[in-house]
């Protein structure tokens, strides 16, 4: 290709001219100032935003890392004519803002703050509300010749290929072996399939081989477990990565365990790890206490797995009160909460 000085001229003013269009100074605004602008409609969310609608738990996820002190990525404005500022990108983080620190959003199971899960902002110590609200968030306000299209551009750009990796994928990316290609292959086992429903966003999100990673980590014991399940599975799985290439034939011990539960269950729990004879959902807490109580009773009475299923007769209480207690969300991370469910099973299975 052969460029002439029309060419060069063409595109360097072709560079200039879109270049004007993004010209931006930064700024920073505490999380107070944050809030109260959107509680007042002094933000405006354009109309390309409008229908992205963050689920509970990523506000939750999002909320965590603000009290943790983590880097929260900049906010995109434009100045407006009227002085307002329209949100280019980050509406979803200052909505999460808003509810948590005017509305009445709820956190969810926390992954690290495990003891702040289940709290609203109003239930932290007004020392700890004061931190929250005076820390600062660095926002991009990009001047009035940013027209639509180059805003709407620019929030395509920002956020293409944006999706955070979940820590399943992170553990498939990270500790590429022998265990991890185990959970991976059994998380495609057809009954553990048909037992452990879930949707296709979930699936996609490798949901399936979270559970089975935690059927392992956990099924092998809680000793080191400290209300971290990402670092716990993280570690383990680093662990077992190493012993299985030690020992190749660990794999075969695991799986075959992997099997006999997932076969109990089948036979025993009237439609697996569903609440619902048609659920189409799989909640971890319930997963957890079913599929790890069920393999510690069959590690303790082994004769469980030839008993007729009447005599077990789980229907007594899987339905009951105190099941549906022991496995909601709040503090489910926690290691006397998710002892507790899992010996729940346990106990009841074994004095059958």
């Amino acid at each position: 290709m052969i460029l002439t000085a029309e060419d060069l001229e063409a595109a360097e003013n072709q560079i200039f001219e879109q270049a004007k269009r993004i010209e931006f100074y930064i700024t920073e605004y505490s999380v107070e100032i944050l809030a109260n602008k959107m509680q007042t409609g002094e933000y405006v969310v354009p109309a390309y935003q409008r229908e992205f609608t963050w689920e509970h738990e990523r506000k939750s996820k999002f909320i965590e890392s603000l009290i943790m002190g983590l880097p929260i990525p900049f906010i995109f404005f434009w100045e407006m004519p009227d002085g307002k500022l329209e949100i280019v990108d980050g509406s979803q983080r200052l909505r999460t803002l808003q509810e948590f620190i005017f509305g009445n959003l709820q956190l969810g199971d926390l992954d690290q703050l495990t003891h702040v899960s289940g709290f609203r902002f109003t239930d932290l110590p007004e020392s700890r509300q004061r931190k929250i609200k005076n820390r600062s968030i660095r926002g991009i306000v990009l001047n009035e010749h940013a027209d639509e299209a180059a805003r709407l551009d620019m929030f395509e750009r920002i956020n293409t290929g944006s999706k955070i990796a979940n820590y399943a994928e992170i553990r498939r990316g990270a500790l590429a072996g022998p265990f991890i290609q185990m959970v991976i292959d059994l998380a495609q086992d057809p009954l553990f399939v048909q037992l452990a429903p879930m949707s296709k966003k979930r699936e996609k999100e490798r949901g399936p081989e979270e559970l089975v990673t935690r059927f392992f980590a956990y099924g092998d014991g809680l000793d080191g477990y400290r209300d971290r399940p990402s670092d716990f599975m993280f570690d383990y799985s680093k662990k077992m990565n190493e012993e299985f290439n030690e020992d190749p034939r660990l794999a075969g011990r695991y799986r075959q365990r992997f099997a006999e539960t997932m076969a109990f269950v089948a036979r025993v729990f009237p439609h697996g790890f569903t609440k619902t004879p048609k659920g189409q959902a799989t909640p971890r807490a319930r997963f957890e206490s079913i599929a790890i109580g069920s393999y510690w009773a069959l590690s303790e009475r082994p004769e469980l797995a030839n008993l007729e299923a009447g005599r077990i007769n789980v229907a007594e209480w899987i339905h009951g009160d105190e099941f549906s207690k022991i496995t909601g969300s709040d503090g489910a991370n926690a290691k006397a909460r998710l002892r507790g469910r899992i010996d729940f099973v346990r106990t009841r299975l074994v004095s059958s």
